[in-house]
């Protein structure tokens, strides 16, 4: 290059690095006017899916408590203010990292009852029931929720129970005021939650919702004063746990008392790697999230994503042979590991995942069809919800909770004012019958009386020369792998901040179907063309995932990103 063309050039390229692949000052704005720098805290930050919950869970940190203190007052909050995923119904995976640096996961995700069978939603001709398995009594896993909280807190907490408990009380007897999304979600469910209760419940209303309408949760109020004053015992004995099976009687549903009194979290080990010096700490199974996102980082790890840009067809491209491969072994591998080795430390391998990765050719789109064809997992719904937290001392909680469905299987309980999961979806129903997204059932998901179903929830930690770096994680069903892995890659590969990287627009690619799924605004339309051009097929989706993430800033300071896809609330102080 000349002399007098370099200089220029040089410029433009320090401008055009300056401008997209840094965080950006807190005065610039994305073209929607939301800014692309998020809530700063010196000390804290709660990110989550409710304004209310995120200021909980921050008086909570105000008060003195830790991040565990203030995840569990977030999560009761989000079962009162959140209904469409967050509960005491469901059931979650906890990521922490501790001051010190230990590191651990929670398991409090739902079992199938005792009187479960393999073949239970299938009819006499075997064929499966449409709905037995989303809507209704018999969709419902044993809540895990509750146990997950009392073991967080007894584990790691600070603050007396009854104190992180009481504020979610508080939320409830006053009622929720509805914003405009969750008044239009309450009207797009009510023939369905008529059709699942055999009364009428407080969800269900005669005339349209509106926004500023509030909720009327006394019941519920009373359900977490129980769980307030008795702890565990609150929820799974006593008069919650009575108006529970008998809710389950007048349903047809299976659940006993046998099965509440029996259910425990518990605590695993985490899944951990690096990814370009980083440490990425995340969820082992039944969560098959942690596998497959390590797998994901590791396979295009050998390329230079950042030289060819955000969204470019090259990056693209790797990031979508590395996912179909990735799904197509989550469908062959991955259980609950109390019932079915889980090939854990093979499946990271660096040998194996090269191995996968040598047949993809940069000129061309491998067809999914010629990459190896197990059997995919049942169905999971985009609705859940994740929290992030961190505090004074550097205690990180990374947390996703779910009821699997909109409301999940739609069933309140009478009596108690809390809504049931219908993850029971979430196993196989019968292999080789796909479901409403084109996923197969598994054998390694089969269900059994006692067995956890299978998830995509990824909540992720990230260390940076042995400091904590990010938290991180969403909502989204089989998306959740890919939208964790999209956001890590904004901030490290791309330099994005942390609200940049959870609100730049995403794709999609799970093996089967064989196509990627953008979202409206992602992949420009020259990248579209390119893409097509070697043989990839695309299809646009909705909106999907509600990312939440923290990230350590170079000040030192903490920067909460609130997914701009919903109500979502980061706050710091």
């Amino acid at each position: 290059m000349k002399k007098s063309t370099f200089y220029p050039a040089m410029l433009l390229w320090l401008l055009w690095q300056l401008t997209c692949c840094k965080p950006a000052s807190p005065q610039q704005t994305t073209s929607a006017g939301r800014p692309e720098v998020g809530a700063t805290g010196k000390k804290g930050m709660v990110v989550s899916a409710h304004p209310e919950a995120s200021r909980i869970g921050l008086e909570i940190l105000r008060k003195g408590g830790n991040a565990y203190d203030a995840a569990v007052a977030t999560g009761f909050a989000l079962a009162v203010a959140y209904p469409v995923a967050g509960n005491i119904g469901g059931g979650g995976f906890l990521v922490y990292r501790t001051q010190n640096g230990e590191t651990g996961t929670l398991d409090y995700r739902e079992k199938a009852p005792a009187a479960a069978t393999r073949n239970m939603y299938l009819d006499d001709q075997g064929n499966v029931v449409a709905g037995a398995s989303t809507l209704g009594h018999l969709a419902v896993g044993v809540p895990g929720a509750v146990a997950g909280m009392v073991a967080m807190h007894q584990k790691l907490g600070r603050l007396p129970w009854a104190q992180v408990v009481q504020p979610a009380i508080d939320l409830a007897q006053k009622g929720v005021v509805l914003t405009q999304r969750e008044a239009r979600l309450l009207n797009n469910a009510q023939e369905e939650l008529i059709k699942a209760n055999k009364f009428t419940p407080h969800l269900v209303k005669s005339t349209p919702w509106q926004q500023g309408d509030i909720l009327p949760l006394q019941e519920l109020a009373r359900t977490l004063e129980r769980i307030r004053d008795k702890g565990e015992a609150g929820f799974y004995e006593g008069e919650t746990a009575d108006l529970l099976v008998r809710e389950m009687r007048r349903g047809g549903g299976i659940m006993t008392h046998q099965d509440l009194k029996e259910y425990k979290a518990v605590w695993r080990q985490p899944i951990t790697g690096t990814y370009r010096g980083y440490k990425v700490i995340s969820m082992p199974p039944p969560s098959s999230g942690g596998v497959a996102l390590l797998q994901l980082l590791n396979m295009v790890e050998p390329y230079d994503l950042r030289s060819w840009g955000w969204q470019a067809p090259n990056t693209v491209h790797v990031m979508v042979e590395a996912q179909r491969r990735v799904y197509a072994d989550r469908a062959t591998y991955l259980g609950d590991p109390d019932f079915f080795k889980v090939p854990a430390s093979e499946l990271l391998k660096p040998d194996y995942l090269k191995q996968r990765m040598a047949s993809m050719k940069m000129e061309q789109a491998t067809p999914s069809s010629a990459v190896l064809a197990g059997v995919l997992l049942a169905k999971e719904s985009d609705q859940t919800t994740h929290y992030s937290v961190v505090d004074q001392w550097g205690n990180a909680a990374s947390i996703t909770t779910t009821l699997n469905g909109n409301y999940g299987s739609g069933v309140v309980v009478e009596g108690a004012g809390f809504l049931l999961n219908n993850e029971m979806d979430d196993f196989s129903a019968k292999p080789g019958v796909p479901n409403m997204f084109g996923l197969i059932g598994g054998e390694a998901n089969a269900i059994a009386p006692g067995k956890r179903m299978l998830s995509s929830m990824t909540p992720t930690i990230l260390e940076k020369d042995g400091q904590l770096f990010m938290i991180v994680g969403t909502p989204g069903g089989s998306t959740i792998i890919t939208s964790v892995f999209q956001t890590i890659l904004n901030v490290i590969d791309h330099g994005m901040g942390m609200q940049q990287a959870v609100s730049a627009p995403r794709f999609h690619h799970q093996w089967l179907p064989d196509r990627i799924e953008p979202e409206a605004a992602a992949l420009s339309e020259q990248v579209r063309s390119e893409l097509q051009s070697r043989g990839h097929k695309l299809q646009n989706r909705g909106n999907y995932g509600a990312v939440e993430g923290i990230l350590k800033r170079p000040n030192g300071t903490w920067e909460g990103g609130a997914d701009p896809r919903g109500d979502d609330t980061a706050l710091g102080y």
